[in-house]
């Protein structure tokens, strides 16, 4: 048992006869009456998000995991399939529990955490940034770097992002797996 002082992102708990994982979380401590945690939680079986507040003291039921690193290797509608490059066992992941499916490509290093009691799949970890090759978008323009401006384009993995004017097709940038967004272009 851990009390909410234990609480931090990416910690899966047992809540309402389901498995948790923590998003964000706040710790507010108000200027009249008890402390609380305000918690941000995501269901690992349905992946449903939902809005939780714990009083400051209580007890929540962690559960021990095991965080392995595996290697993507290919999809199936909504089947992620995964093997750990140490014994080379291979597991397949819903959809569902990946933060950011349309980033992954072939190849790509995961961090999946498995449930210690039952060897089930809690949840897969993206690398913070991702590299990717730009597939398609509209010519860039000379210049056009000053303003903030920009144009969508597709990356190798089908994911659409906005990228700088500047970029072409081609182009290599580096992609922020939190909110699939554009970060810097990658000079070879």
């Amino acid at each position: 048992m851990a009390s909410t002082s234990d609480i931090r992102k990416g910690l899966c708990i047992k809540y309402n006869n389901d498995i948790y994982k923590i998003i964000e979380f706040l710790h507010v401590k108000p200027g009249k009456g008890p402390a609380f945690v305000r918690t941000k939680l995501r269901s690992v079986t349905s992946g449903k998000v939902l809005d939780n507040t714990f009083s400051a003291g209580n007890k929540i039921e962690d559960i021990r995991v095991e965080t392995q690193k595996y290697q993507f290797l290919y999809n199936e509608d909504t089947q992620y399939h995964f093997m750990n490059t140490d014994d080379y066992n291979q597991i397949s992941i819903e959809k569902s529990i990946l933060d950011s499916p349309q980033l992954l490509k072939e190849g790509e290093m995961v961090s999946i955490s498995i449930n210690s009691e039952d060897g089930m799949p809690l949840s897969a970890d993206m690398p913070a940034s991702v590299v990717l090759e730009i597939t398609h978008t509209e010519p860039g323009v000379k210049g056009n770097t000053a303003t903030n401006a920009t144009k969508p384009a597709t990356v190798e993995t089908g994911a659409s992002i906005n990228v700088p004017l500047f970029i072409n097709e081609g182009d290599k940038i580096k992609v922020d797996t939190e909110k699939s967004s554009y970060i810097e272009r990658v000079k070879e």
